[in-house]
C-alpha cells in the first residue's frame, strides 16, 4: 500500500512505515510507503495513517514511534528514505 497526503508541486519525501504488533494487525499490514509534502514530521505521518488507512482511526494520535531505529517524539522531521516505526505498548514480566 502507498498513502500519499495531498499533493502539489511542492518536494516531498517518501518513507517506509513498520507497524509491529498489535498495530500491525490494527491496520492488515506490517509495512507500507508515505509520501507526504515537505517538510513533513512524525505526527503528519500518523496523521495520514490514521486518516487514510484500513482501520487507521483505531491507532493512537500520538503512539511511541522510533525513526531510523531511534525513538523520536512527533515533532520530529522526516527525511527522504526515512524508516517510521509503529511501536505499540509492551506489557510483560
Amino acid at each position: 500500500m502507498h498513502l500519499s497526503k495531498a499533493l502539489s508541486s511542492a518536494a516531498t519525501v517518501t518513507v517506509t512505515v513498520r507497524a509491529f504488533a498489535r498495530y500491525a494487525e490494527i491496520l492488515g499490514l506490517e509495512e507500507t510507503t508515505l509520501e507526504l509534502a515537505e517538510p513533513a514530521t512524525v505526527g503528519d505521518a500518523v496523521k495520514l495513517l490514521r486518516k487514510n488507512a484500513p482501520n487507521g482511526h483505531l491507532l493512537p494520535e500520538r503512539p511511541l514511534v522510533a525513526v531510523n531505529l531511534e525513538h523520536v517524539l512527533v515533532e520530529t522531521p522526516l527525511r527522504q528514505g526515512d524508516e517510521l516505526a509503529l511501536l505499540p505498548p509492551l506489557a510483560g514480566g
